[in-house]
């Protein structure tokens, strides 16, 4: 199953992120159940992802990508907004599996031909949203989308959730400051901002197997994104993943003790 235009070598990512969350689904102990992710993936013409990734680098991501949804979904529920924005979505399926609240309205900005074939896959599995959805194609390099998001129905001064899931890591720090920036234009007073606190690329082991993913990578704001949101009407908490992966009872490797999430709250404005 395709689309007329292919995806980005970023936009792919998401396929890899689908094929963590396939796996993760068919486990015995899941600690999600992502019932789309599968078709994303055998829709692509992928295989499914390997039960024990082969290197230390492989299995440190999976570990983080599987923690990282759990995590983001209980606490996009917690938030307690009616608007909820995921910047670029991917094949993200929160708006049809999670128990969203009566009035959600959920937000899947990413570009066209991701949404196209998320579209695809979805609509070919009779899948409904259980959220308001609506799917924005944007790009967010493009200085108009929060214009966009608002003419589509977001309404800036009432409160917000907004996640940026392994997102700023491919964009330069030029670049993430300026989305970041569009978002709290746009983000009332209390809202939230879920995102990874970034890490010095210096350190990442080569593996040349993951060398299409890695190679990508930008670096974000680096361990600076917390910092930088502090000076930018943020007020912060970071999680480090060792401790998300205690509470949920999954041991981490070695390579994944560093990570950590960012949850930010929006001040009245300074």
């Amino acid at each position: 199953m395709t689309t007329s235009e292919p995806l980005s070598p970023v936009s792919r990512t998401a396929l890899s992120v689908a094929r963590v969350r396939a796996y993760e689904s068919s486990r015995p102990d899941p600690l999600f159940v992502d019932p789309y992710a599968a078709a994303f993936v055998t829709a692509a013409g992928l295989e499914p992802g390997p039960t024990r990734p082969d290197s230390a680098l492989a299995r440190a991501l999976v570990a983080h990508g599987i923690l990282r949804t759990r995590f983001y979904d209980d606490r996009l529920l917690a938030a307690g907004a009616d608007q909820v924005v995921l910047l670029a979505a991917g094949l993200d399926t929160r708006a049809y599996r999670l128990d969203w609240p009566a009035g959600t309205r959920v937000f899947e900005i990413d570009l066209a031909p991701v949404l196209a074939f998320k579209a695809q896959v979805l609509d070919g599995l009779g899948a409904v949203p259980r959220a308001e959805r609506t799917a924005l194609p944007a790009d967010l390099l493009d200085a108009r989308w929060p214009e966009r998001l608002v003419a589509a129905g977001f309404d800036p001064a009432r409160r917000s959730v907004w996640l940026a899931e392994g997102l700023l890591v491919y964009l330069t720090a030029e670049e993430a400051a300026a989305l970041l920036t569009a978002v709290t234009g746009l983000a009332a007073p209390g809202s939230r901002l879920l995102v990874e606190q970034g890490g010095d690329l210096s350190r990442v082991p080569h593996d040349p197997a993951l060398a299409r993913l890695t190679g990508l990578w930008r670096g974000g704001l680096g361990p600076g994104t917390d910092g930088w949101l502090d000076g930018h009407g943020w007020t912060t908490g970071i999680t480090p993943l060792v401790r998300i992966g205690e509470a949920y009872g999954r041991p981490l490797p070695d390579l994944s003790a560093t990570r950590a999430f960012i949850e930010a709250q929006r001040r009245t404005a300074d």
